[in-house]
C-alpha cells in the first residue's frame, strides 16, 4: 500500500511551509531515514526524512511552492503501483480547473496605452487577463497591478505564486492609485512601504507633446517639446556579481528588523562591569564541577541566570507593548539569539526565573543545538518577554542590538577586555565585560532602564551572593 507524505505540522501557529529543495526525484528508490525534501516556515528551516521504504512514485509540489500543512506532498510505494486514488484534487488537469472556475475570474482589461515604454505582459490578444481567485484576492490586498504580473500558470494564467513574486520585486499601489492608474503607469512610489500614490501617478503621466496654440494667428508656429537626452549607463558585467534570492528566513528577519526600527523609539545604554567574580566562579565549576555535571556551564549561562532574576524587579523590561497597552508578565521568558547557517533565530527559555543555573544551562544548549540543526519547533521561536544576544565570543566590545517587537528591551553581551582601576591607592588591571541595553523609550524612560543595568552589574560582580539568594 502506497504511503502519502504530507507537509508536517511543525508548530501550532504554522499554517503553511515553502518547499526549498527536493533531495529525491520522481522514480528514485527511497529508504527509511533518507532526506526527502527541505522546507521553511517564516522562522525556521527543516528537513523531512522518509519514514518508509519504497519508490518515490509522484511529487505534488515543486521547489518554491507554499504548501498548507497536512496537504499531500508526495507518494512513496512500490514500482508501477496504482496511486490514482491518492492524487490530490489540486493536481487535476488545467482543463478541468477551467471548467470548475466560472468565467468571472477573467476580467476585461481597460484600454492600455503604452506609457514610459512599458507594455503590459498579462493581457492576452483578446484583452483578457486569466487569474486564479486566490491570486486575485492576494493582488487586491497587496496593491499589485495584475497587468504587469508575469504568469507562470497553465495557459498563461496568473497564480498565487506570481503575485508573491510581484510583491517582492514589483511596484505596489495604494487603493486610490490603483483605481486611477488607467494609463498603466509603472513608477516607484513615495508612499508608506514604497507604495505608489495618487501623486506619483499624476507626476508620472507624460506631458502632451501636441502644441497648444496661444493665439489664433496663423503665423504662430507650434513649439517643439524639449527632450532631455537619456544618459547612457554601462551595464554591470554578469560575471562581476552573484545574484542570490533571499531565503524565507532571511526575508522574515529583514521585515522584522525594519518594522522594529520603524515602529518603536529605541535607545541604547552601555555599561561595563568587573567580571572577576563571574570568571572565578566559572573557573571553579570547570575544575571541580564534573562530579555534579556542572563543568559545562558557560559565562553566557551565568548571564542568563542573572538577567532572569534581575528582570523580576524591572517589570517595564519584562513586558510587551502592543498599541497603547503594556502587558506585564509574571514570569521571565528569555529569548536567546542564535547564529545559524540559515540566519538569526531566537528560541525561548520559558519561565527561566524558576530554573536553577544548571537547568538554564541545559535548556539553553538544547534549544541552541535544535536551531543550528534546523530542528527547532516554531512554538519555541515565540513568546519571549526579553532577549539576550551575545557577540562577545567574536570580540565585539560594544554594539546596538535591535528589539524584537513587541518586547520592550534587549540586552547585548560584549567581550571581556582588560581595564585599569584604583584599588587601595594602587592602579590594577581587571577583566571588564560590556553590556548594551536597547529599550523602547515609549515603554520606559532612561532612568528605569539604567537602574536595571546597575542592578544587573551588581548581581554579576557578586554572582555567588546572587546564587545564595535564589535556589
Amino acid at each position: 500500500m502506497a504511503t502519502v507524505i504530507s507537509m508536517p505540522k511543525v508548530g501550532i501557529s504554522v499554517e503553511s511551509c515553502i518547499i526549498t529543495k527536493w533531495h529525491k526525484n520522481k522514480g528514485d528508490t527511497v529508504k527509511t531515514g533518507d532526506l526527502l525534501f527541505s522546507y521553511e516556515t517564516d522562522k525556521a528551516s527543516v528537513d523531512e526524512e522518509a519514514k518508509v521504504d519504497g519508490v518515490l512514485l509522484e511529487i505534488f509540489a515543486n521547489e518554491g511552492d507554499d504548501v498548507p500543512v497536512l496537504e499531500s506532498v508526495c507518494v512513496i510505494g512500490k514500482k508501477n503501483e496504482d496511486i490514482s486514488s491518492l492524487i490530490p484534487n489540486s493536481t487535476v488537469s488545467e482543463q478541468i480547473v477551467e471548467k470548475e472556475i466560472p468565467a468571472k475570474v477573467e476580467i476585461e482589461a481597460p484600454p492600455i496605452p503604452i506609457v514610459n515604454n512599458t507594455t503590459p505582459i498579462s493581457v492576452t490578444n483578446d484583452g483578457v487577463i486569466k487569474i486564479s481567485p486566490r491570486a486575485r484576492t492576494l493582488a487586491d490586498k497587496a496593491g499589485i497591478d495584475i497587468r504587469f504580473v508575469t504568469p507562470t500558470g497553465p495557459k498563461g494564467r496568473i497564480i498565487e505564486r506570481d503575485i508573491k513574486n510581484a510583491m517582492e520585486s514589483g511596484v505596489t499601489f495604494t487603493k486610490a492609485a490603483m483605481d486611477m492608474n488607467t494609463n498603466a503607469v509603472v513608477v516607484s512610489g513615495t508612499g508608506i512601504g514604497g507604495k505608489t500614490t495618487v501623486n506619483d501617478i499624476i507626476n508620472a503621466v507624460p506631458v502632451p507633446t501636441t502644441p497648444v496654440e496661444t493665439t489664433k494667428s496663423k503665423a504662430t508656429e507650434p513649439i517643439a517639446p524639449i527632450v532631455e537626452p537619456v544618459p547612457q549607463v554601462q551595464p554591470i558585467p554578469v560575471n562581476a556579481y552573484q545574484a542570490v534570492k533571499l531565503s524565507n528566513v532571511r526575508k522574515f528577519i529583514a521585515k522584522a528588523m525594519q518594522n522594529s526600527l520603524n515602529n518603536s523609539a529605541q535607545l541604547t545604554l552601555n555599561l561595563s562591569f568587573d567580571a572577576t567574580s563571574m570568571l572565578n566562579y566559572r573557573k571553579m565549576l570547570k575544575e571541580n564541577g564534573s562530579a555534579l555535571g556542572l563543568e559545562n556551564i558557560t559565562l553566557n549561562d551565568i548571564i542568563l541566570f542573572a538577567v532572569s532574576r534581575t528582570l523580576k524587579n524591572h517589570k517595564d523590561l519584562n513586558a510587551h507593548l502592543i498599541d497603547d497597552t503594556m502587558y506585564y508578565f509574571n514570569n521571565v521568558n528569555l529569548g536567546v539569539a542564535v547564529d545559524t547557517e540559515k540566519g538569526l533565530m531566537v528560541p525561548t527559555i520559558f519561565e527561566a526565573d524558576k530554573m536553577s543555573l544548571s537547568e538554564i544551562s541545559n535548556t539553553a544548549k538544547q534549544v541552541i543545538i535544535a536551531c543550528q540543526n534546523g530542528a527547532i519547533s516554531p512554538d519555541y521561536l515565540k513568546g519571549a518577554t526579553f532577549t539576550i544576544t551575545n557577540l562577545g565570543t567574536i570580540d565585539i566590545e560594544s554594539f546596538t542590538p535591535v528589539i524584537n517587537p513587541p518586547q520592550t528591551g534587549i540586552l547585548g553581551v560584549c567581550t571581556i577586555v582588560n581595564k585599569v582601576k584604583e584599588v587601595d591607592g594602587k592602579i590594577v588591571l581587571y577583566p571588564s565585560m560590556g553590556l548594551s541595553l536597547t529599550f523602547d523609550h515609549r515603554a520606559l524612560d532612561g532612568a528605569p532602564a539604567a537602574r536595571f543595568l546597575k542592578e544587573l552589574k551588581f548581581n554579576l560582580e557578586s554572582f555567588e551572593m546572587l546564587l545564595a539568594k535564589f535556589k
